[in-house]
């Protein structure tokens, strides 16, 4: 059994650093995407896989940091700005209260397929990955307005009705705000009518 060596705190911390990058972590940069790309991968996802941590020593029943992933309906607002709605109570809010660090991840366009030149089992994919800090929302103005972006994108024909629910829920719904803390990457693999990998770099 192969021993980790032990490294001291500020090793392990820059190391922890370069690991939250995106962009550090693409090992096939032909196949990497700007951030553009990647927020519109974002936009036409049906769901966005939003995961967490519970961090260590929290004082929780559960502190061996155990990663936590759900996929979400997310709304994105601006470039850095993200919301999801979800009941007062319940695990993901408690793990983001303790720790609000948050890794989303989507994909769209996905296709198992064969290789047009060398016959090899492969996917069709693009798909997009960004980090940043959730925080629940508190001012009932801003909660009004992710909620009517949320339904915008998810329920657009039935906004006549948002109002009314509005009146009725809002009291006894969360809303969570995902801020990027560094811009989205997005990775795609595709052929193009040729049979090449289509590459950006």
């Amino acid at each position: 059994m192969r021993k980790v060596s032990r490294q001291p705190n500020e090793q392990r911390e820059q190391s922890q650093v370069n690991l939250n990058s995106a962009e550090s972590r693409m090992r096939k940069t032909s196949r990497q995407m700007p951030a553009e790309w990647a927020l519109e991968v974002f936009d036409k996802a049906p769901y966005i896989t939003v995961s967490m941590t519970l961090r260590q020593g929290s004082g929780q029943a559960e502190t061996d940091g155990t990663p936590y992933a759900v996929p979400l309906s997310l709304v994105r607002t601006s470039e850095k700005t993200f919301y999801f709605h979800c009941a007062m109570e319940g695990k993901k809010l408690d793990i983001l209260r303790q720790n609000p660090r948050v890794c989303l991840s989507a994909v769209t366009k996905c296709k198992p397929t064969v290789g047009p030149k060398d016959g090899s089992f492969t996917l069709e994919f693009k798909s997009a990955i960004a980090f940043g800090v959730a925080e629940e929302v508190t001012d009932d103005a801003e909660k009004t307005e992710a909620l009517r972006a949320i339904c915008l994108r998810f329920l657009p024909k039935h906004m006549p009705a948002f109002d009314a629910s509005i009146a009725r829920s809002l009291g006894r719904t969360a809303v969570v705000k995902i801020t990027l803390t560094e811009p989205p990457v997005g990775k795609r693999k595709q052929y193009d009518a040729q049979g090449e990998e289509m590459k950006y770099k």
